[in-house]
């Protein structure tokens, strides 16, 4: 069992630890979330998955394993995503929108999104909601140059904190669930018409909204809608994302550091966030580095390989 368990990279322990707490809460709720039975069967076949690909990868040198195991992440964290969806509204019903809002307001004595909205553009939105759209792409753009050039231990430090960085907004979704501004401020059916773009601005914001559950035609999309608000997961992964990408002095980094911040603008200026989300987002991209790197050293250790110097 042991040798087993040195197999596993950080990022293989990351995804199990959260997976174990994923079906913890769905057996202390099982009375209140829907679909507990298949959730509860994704998440065992989850955990069997990872063990078998961390395992034939250390066995071999076939090389579908080994992409397998580098890449299973990205699929992964949005599959856990979804199961959140029909988690967090049954275990913690209350959304907390009205206090974000009041933080917001005493913090700059209005909405942010209001005073954006003075500013807007078609061409700013659409920028903006390209860059946005464009999120889940940056760490896997900075994945592939560190591959390219074979530097396999900054790759898995940084796939380990971007799943970790993932898990713990998700922990944040569970404590503080919110729907977004584009709800409660403003009118969810008109923002095609106040906020328009030129022409992916429509089909890119509908990708969105399927991806959080709320397709073209919901008639009630505020209470389908994923809890997903605070703390800003975009700005918490664009964070960590930019930081990889200065750390490890890829080629990207002139791509990635200004479309990160763009992206983080959107955030708000697009309505899905409220500014103390993104401030949220920050404290935990903190918190994500300072205890990810403690973790990184306690399982190089654990399992007898070299710490990097670059730690």
């Amino acid at each position: 069992m042991k040798k087993l368990i040195k197999t596993l990279n950080v990022f293989d322990v990351c995804v199990l630890a959260f997976y174990l707490f994923l079906i913890a809460l769905n057996l202390i709720f099982y009375d209140r979330v829907v679909h507990t039975t298949s959730l509860l069967i994704i998440e065992v076949l989850m955990i069997v998955f990872v063990l078998i690909v961390a395992y034939q990868d250390s066995k071999t040198n076939n090389s579908f394993w080994k992409s397998l195991h580098l890449w299973y992440l990205a699929p992964m964290i949005f599959i856990t995503f979804k199961q959140l969806y029909f988690m967090v509204h049954p275990i913690h019903p209350r959304d907390y929108d009205d206090i974000l809002i009041q933080i917001d307001r005493w913090l700059f004595g209005t909405d942010p999104t209001h005073f954006l909205y003075k500013f807007s553009h078609p061409i700013i939105t659409e920028i903006l909601q390209i860059v946005y759209t464009s999120f889940y792409l940056l760490p896997i753009i900075v994945g592939i140059d560190l591959l390219r050039n074979k530097r396999y231990d900054e790759f898995e430090f940084a796939a380990f904190l971007i799943v970790y960085g993932f898990f713990l907004s998700y922990i944040g979704y569970f404590t503080v669930p919110a729907v977004g501004p584009r709800f409660t401020l403003h009118n969810f059916f008109k923002i095609d018409e106040e906020l328009p773009g030129l022409w992916l601005t429509p089909y890119l914001r509908e990708f969105v909204n399927i991806g959080e559950s709320i397709p073209k035609g919901t008639v009630n999309p505020q209470e389908l809608v994923q809890r997903d608000v605070f703390p800003s997961g975009h700005t918490q992964m664009t964070l960590l994302t930019m930081y990889a990408t200065i750390k490890f002095n890829t080629t990207t980094k002139y791509f990635i550091i200004p479309t990160g911040i763009l992206l983080i603008i959107s955030t708000v200026y697009l309505r899905y966030h409220y500014v103390i989300d993104l401030i949220a987002g920050a404290i935990f991209m903190v918190i994500t580095l300072w205890s990810g790197k403690i973790i990184f050293k306690a399982w190089n250790k654990f399992t007898e390989r070299k710490i990097p110097d670059w730690i």
